[in-house]
């Protein structure tokens, strides 16, 4: 296994103090326990040093002179930059590495007291020259870093071999092991996981439920690593953490603002928590079949419309990539004491290049919802909540948690988020890097295919957000396949079955790749020859057929939540002629149908149906186009919508 490389920049522009002081330093990591590899590099220059800081990945600490000068014409001294603006410039470059500050000890308290405004980690006096000392205090705070409290303590555990007298059934595998029907299960997995596999029963790995040790010290430190105030684990991946968040904000009847291509789990949410929820609709990219985001003004406009609201969600980046431009929205949305909740679901990594920032916390928001496992080294299910909320009151969100919170998560997803945030503060920038440059490769073999084509930005943006400063998170990559000659469905088969390539979603005339920190070299090139290889072959382009929009959002007659809790009865979306049955038309819908792709409801709980929706849904059935259709129920055959009873519907308050 390669061991770590860790290398700290010496900065002074003292060329004769520099080379002693990385002599020394140098010295003092041989003749010292050194795990992570520690070596010291002289600069000069803050330019040189700041280019070093961007090049090197590996770069994991910086020791800088609290003046840095340089010869003007060889005969005086010009300051280049003060201590405290290369510390601001490191800090928006890499906010996660160490930096620490030399200093005249005569200057002391005046160095000091303007310095620790900043990101410092800490000071040495230039004239004790104890390399020794300042060697591992350096060693300590990077292995700090690196520390994974609630891994650690886990596989200490496991190693201690105790035996089970608790939960889970399979005592660390021993019901698997040597069974003649299930063991090939128990080695296909791998014995450890059984025996990490453990229960609250074991005091010494924490509660995530009340987490005072190691759980509660893991979620410090990645409230540190994601710039948060408080950041908290969540197993039941970010579906649960937005309804947790939602619950916590919410009371019944009071408003929430949301963009209509919000995940599915922000639409439960509202049912949940019982809000009144104010719709913003997606903006379209009808050539491609894209939903973006909600248009700035139309955000900006519901929340001067609506100052009672209690919240707003976004969704940034949405699943192709676009980014809000956060901050003004924030700033608004706060001007009228609005909580801002950012599902990063996507982004979880951003905080970590500043090429991805400034993430949704940098701009403002209050709450950030990621999936760790979606883009980071953490296993299904396993995302954070960041809570930035001047006003977050820890009691009511911890008992909404711990309602939705199993009693007995899976410690291994526990430890992957201590291993992820571990994995990204030491290597995140140096991975992140990588993605990059192989997606700017990606991106320049699949257009020199001449038949697949790479979609950038402008022709991503719908028309209504061209102007609201959108961004695109380059490690989506959308591919316009309308030339190739098949249809997205077959193409899709062809990448599967000929090629062993599964790509992430599509539309009708496109797909889209995800790159990740574990995108490698060869899985570029073995997508670049696949599709090189189908874009050979000549194929005649094909008619793709675009699926119709899906229909604007109407009105709500009363709250989702009331509308979901009735009993409701099915009503058949056809007649007995199979044409669409009108009768359904105004009635009050009492489930959210949700049409995949894309993903967006096409009606929720509370409701109004019209005839644009119906013919939408009745066009979808029918369609040869692989569609699914969430919410429908069937009368045997026959597809029907529940609906609101007439009595049902008089007794519950209605909305505007």
């Amino acid at each position: 296994m390669r061991k770590p490389v860790s290398r700290v920049l010496v900065i002074n522009d003292e060329i004769l103090i520099l080379r002693e002081f990385v002599k020394g330093l140098n010295a003092a990591a041989r003749s010292l326990d050194n795990p992570l590899g520690l070596v010291f590099l002289g600069m000069t220059t803050a330019s040189e040093a700041l280019a070093r800081i961007e090049s090197d990945g590996d770069v994991q600490a910086a020791i800088v002179d609290d003046k840095l000068y340089s010869l003007d014409g060889g005969k005086s001294k010009k300051l280049q930059m003060t201590a405290v603006e290369l510390v601001q410039r490191i800090t928006r470059l890499r906010p996660e590495i160490d930096v620490y500050i030399l200093i005249a000890q005569e200057q002391e308290d005046e160095v000091v007291d303007t310095l620790f405004a900043e990101a410092v980690d800490g000071y040495f006096y230039r004239e004790e020259r104890d390399y020794r000392g300042m060697y591992r205090i350096v060693n300590a705070e990077i292995q700090e870093r690196a520390r994974t409290p609630f891994y650690d303590q886990l596989k200490n555990y496991v190693w201690m071999a105790k035996d089970s007298w608790h939960t889970p059934g399979h005592s660390s595998g021993e019901s698997l092991r040597g069974s003649p029907w299930i063991n090939d299960f128990y080695e296909f997995i791998g014995e450890h996981i059984f025996d990490v596999d453990l229960s609250v029963s074991v005091p010494v790995l924490d509660s995530l439920l009340e987490p005072r040790g190691v759980i509660a010290e893991a979620q410090g430190m990645a409230a540190k690593a994601f710039g948060s105030r408080r950041t908290f684990f969540a197993t039941n991946g970010t579906s649960t953490a937005n309804k947790v968040i939602f619950q916590t904000l919410l009371a019944p009847g009071e408003k929430l603002l949301l963009d209509r291509h919000c995940h599915k789990s922000v639409h439960y949410g509202v049912v949940l928590s019982g809000a009144h929820p104010v719709y913003l609709n997606s903006s379209v990219n009808r050539k491609y079949g894209l939903y973006g985001p909600a248009p700035k003004q139309a955000i900006l406009e519901a929340i001067e419309a609506n100052p009672d609201a209690e919240a707003l969600i976004l969704t940034s980046c949405t699943y192709d990539g676009l980014r809000y431009d956060l901050p003004p929205i924030v700033e608004a949305a706060h001007a009228k004491g609005i909580k801002v909740i950012i599902d990063e679901a996507w982004y979880g990594f951003a905080r970590f290049h500043p090429a991805f920032r400034p993430t949704a916390l940098e701009a403002g928001a209050d709450y950030a919802t990621q999936s760790t496992h979606k883009v980071m080294s953490a296993f299904s299910q396993a995302s954070m909540i960041h809570v930035n909320d001047p006003t977050f009151n820890e009691h009511i969100f911890r008992e909404n948690f711990n309602m939705h919170t199993s009693t007995s998560p899976q410690y291994a997803m526990i430890a992957s988020l201590d291993v992820a945030r571990k994995q990204m503060m030491m290597e995140g920038y140096k991975l992140l890097a990588r993605t990059l440059a192989l997606a700017a490769e990606l991106r320049d073999q699949i257009n020199s295919t001449g038949v697949f084509r790479v979609l950038e930005l402008d022709e991503l943006l719908p028309e209504e957000v061209r102007d609201d400063g959108i961004r695109l998170d380059p490690t989506k990559v959308t591919v316009d396949i309308s030339r190739c000659g098949y249809t997205v469905e077959d193409l899709q088969r062809e990448l599967f079955t000929r090629f062993n390539i599964q790509v992430e979603k599509s539309t009708f005339n496109t797909v889209t790749l995800l790159l990740t920190i574990g995108t490698t070299r060869s899985k570029v090139s073995r997508l670049y020859d696949a599709l090189m290889r189908i874009a050979r072959e000549g194929r005649a382009a094909r008619r793709l057929v675009q699926f119709p929009d899906v229909p604007e959002f109407t009105r709500l007659r009363c709250l989702p939540r009331d509308a979901y809790y009735c009993g409701g009865e099915a009503v058949p979306l056809l007649d007995e002629k199979d044409n669409l049955n009108e009768g359904l038309i105004e009635r009050v819908c009492a489930d959210q149908i949700v049409p995949y792709p894309p993903g967006i409801p096409v009606l929720v709980p509370g409701q109004v149906i019209t005839r644009p929706i119906l013919d939408f849904l009745v066009g979808s059935l029918r369609s040869q186009k692989r569609l699914e259709l969430h919410g429908i129920v069937y009368d045997g055959y026959v597809p029907c919508l529940r609906v609101l009873k007439a009595g049902e519907e008089q007794g519950l308050k209605r909305l505007g």
